[in-house]
């Protein structure tokens, strides 16, 4: 069949997934069950194609059936039936909208402690308990794995990444891929990512961890394509590791990906100049999940999922699916995840819809990173997006004639004191007197402070509102603020685990 329909994928999914395990009886029969990458490797041979391939529309059938026998999985267990508000499983995407989001809270009351949420018990064996770092929240929370569903995630997610984020930038006989995440404290980023970065084909791997320049300039010196996976903190100082390095290494870097955060272009600027060849690419996972959506194109920022290893949706307030070009909550459903369902886990991002990506090889729905959902800024009764607000701040910037923070930056952060009613933008550059100068002569009356505000006002305004919402910010009593600060200034804070967060609320 070349031309496969909606009605021919229906039929196949009942028959891969029969009503029998459709609907386990109990917990032994869930830990019986065969795992879902056989029922994809059976999908794929019956339709003659790579999952990937196979258009959405026609693999929605397939993916349905997977999550309805989830639902029923999580039913066995008594508190995700009361937390699902039902005993009967969804018969279309319809009846899934209208099932309940699962917070972090929710999941660390299910999976943390004596982790009632279990369905099959721990005592079975073979599971990984792995925590989140709390970046944001400053709350951790741990996530119960089964290892045999781990390992076929990592082959699903590694031979995708291979194909198709890969391939067209490694052209050598010899490639090398390598990643300086590490394991701390139960944030095992450097166990799950380097177990999907294992598994992509035809590269060699290096679980470098932590790296000083001796030893980078040793692995850099082998013959060979390179890629270099980290957080953002780590690929924004590779230019300052080339400094033992020859030209040949240099241009040896083809893909820098790193695994949280967003690179500014002042940033990728200046990881282009010091290594000519590279290309940055974004690996966007979390803890529930290990590779959510994967930037397979350097020039645009859209993210694609590994098709058939988690279901991702994008929603509104009401947890119904948001249309192409609006922005909703990120909701991640693990695919593989028979032992330890865990059903619309909110991730705490916020993504913007985008057209899906139809290829030959390629067919899935696009995404575009928008922010964390708590990256909001809180002043009285009115709530400021920090992302919108800073765009806008750089906007105020290039009209008053003065360098766009957006191309000049490494950081900026927000310290929102909403005790004390202060709010302080911060911006790190390289050089902050030569913009402090150039401000004297150039930003009207009331300086950096009053740009800050008008910038904040307009976050929000139209036009002809500037006005007067400029006269509410005055009316809140809060100070504003707008410093520069030099590059690795201690100002800015920073978590134990080397993060940048965009907001600082001091409450």
């Amino acid at each position: 069949m070349n031309n496969h329909s909606i009605e021919e994928s229906q039929k196949l999914s009942a028959q891969l997934i029969p009503d029998a395990e459709l609907k386990p009886s109990d917990a032994d029969a869930v830990f019986a069950l065969p795992p879902f990458m056989e029922k994809i490797a059976g999908y794929e041979k019956a339709m003659g194609k790579p999952f990937a391939s196979i258009a959405d529309d026609v693999r929605s059938p397939f993916i349905l059936r997977r999550i309805r026998q989830l639902v029923n999985i999580a039913l066995l267990n008594p508190m995700w039936r009361e937390k699902l508000g039902t005993d009967k499983t969804p018969e279309t995407w319809e009846d899934w909208q209208d099932l309940p989001l699962c917070d972090k809270e929710t999941a660390t009351a299910l999976f943390t402690g004596e982790r009632p949420g279990m369905v099959v018990p721990l005592s079975a064996g073979g599971f990984e308990i792995v925590a989140s770092g709390g970046t944001s929240t400053g709350k951790p929370s741990e996530t119960v794995y089964s290892l045999r569903e781990l390992a076929d995630t990592y082959r699903l997610a590694g031979d995708f990444i291979g194909r198709h984020m890969l391939a067209p930038y490694l052209a050598s006989p010899v490639k090398w891929l390598a990643t300086t995440l590490a394991d701390y404290q139960m944030w095992s980023s450097g166990t799950m990512v380097g177990g999907v970065l294992q598994h992509v084909p035809g590269v060699n791997y290096i679980g470098a961890g932590p790296i000083s320049e001796a030893v980078y300039a040793q692995m850099m010196s082998y013959e060979g394509d390179k890629t270099i996976m980290g957080i953002t903190q780590c690929i924004e100082k590779l230019p300052c590791m080339a400094g033992g390095l020859t030209e040949e290494a240099r241009k040896s870097l083809k893909v820098a990906m790193y695994g949280s955060g967003v690179l500014t272009e002042k940033q990728r600027i200046e990881l282009a100049a010091v290594y000519p060849n590279v290309t940055v690419l974004s690996y966007f996972a979390a803890t529930q999940a290990e590779a959510i959506g994967l930037q397979i194109d350097g020039e645009s920022p859209w993210l694609v999922p590994v098709p058939g290893l988690h279901l991702v949706e994008i929603v509104g307030e009401d947890g119904h699916w948001v249309k192409e070009g609006e922005t909703g909550e990120l909701v991640v459903t693990r695919l593989h995840a028979t032992e330890a369902p865990v059903l619309r886990y909110k991730v705490g991002d916020r993504m913007t819809r985008r057209a899906g990506l139809d290829t030959d090889g390629l067919k899935t729905m696009r995404f575009e990173f928008a922010g964390r959902s708590g990256e909001v800024l809180q002043i009285r009764d009115t709530q400021y997006p920090v992302k919108t607000v800073f765009e806008s701040v750089c906007r105020e910037f290039t009209q008053a004639g003065l360098p766009d923070p957006s191309k000049e930056s490494y950081h900026y952060q927000f310290r929102n004191d909403r005790r004390n009613g202060k709010l302080t933008l911060l911006i790190e550059v390289g050089n902050p007197f030569d913009i402090y100068a150039r401000a004297a002569f150039l930003v009207p009356y009331g300086g950096l402070p009053a740009l800050f505000m008008r910038a904040l006002a307009s976050s929000l305004s139209i036009f002809n509102q500037l006005e007067a919402d400029l006269a509410y910010l005055m009316k809140t009593g809060y100070c504003f603020d707008l410093r520069f600060v030099g590059k690795d200034s201690p100002e800015l804070f920073r978590t134990e685990v080397g993060k940048t967060p965009l907001l600082k609320d001091e409450l």
